[in-house]
């Protein structure tokens, strides 16, 4: 009989992404809607910012990654990744949440796009000013 391996669920959010994230003990292998990590995320400075909970944790490594991401743009996607990798890790073990909790890793970032006003270019942005 094969044995089963522990599975730990999180999700994360950021602006308008949201990252469905499943992690399982293994090597810190990343598979991000069926794609690598290092193709998901072409930018060196992404992959250090979703790695930051397993490097705060001293967990890098231990962890396989597997997330189903949806909405937003690329930052977004890699802050919703983060967030939800923090969650998982808070259900995989308690001792790490303080640890967590000091990163700021897992409180979800509120900041969300200005709508656009009518009368204006966009959020802010007002029409040149003319006197004449």
């Amino acid at each position: 009989m094969a044995e089963s391996k522990a599975v730990y669920w999180g999700t994360g959010r950021r602006k308008t992404a949201v990252a469905r994230v499943r992690i399982t003990p293994g090597t810190g292998n990343y598979v991000i809607n069926g794609r690598d990590f290092n193709t998901h995320f072409g930018r060196v400075a992404l992959k250090t910012f979703v790695e930051q909970p397993f490097k705060v944790t001293e967990t890098l490594g231990h962890f396989d990654v597997y997330a189903n991401i949806k909405g937003g743009g690329i930052s977004g996607q890699a802050g919703a990744l983060r967030h939800g990798i923090s969650r998982a890790l808070l259900e995989a073990g308690d001792d790490y949440r303080g640890e967590l909790k000091r990163a700021g890793f897992l409180r979800r970032d509120p900041r969300m796009v200005e709508r656009k006003k009518y009368g204006l270019k966009k959020a802010r942005k007002r029409p040149q000013f003319s006197k004449r």
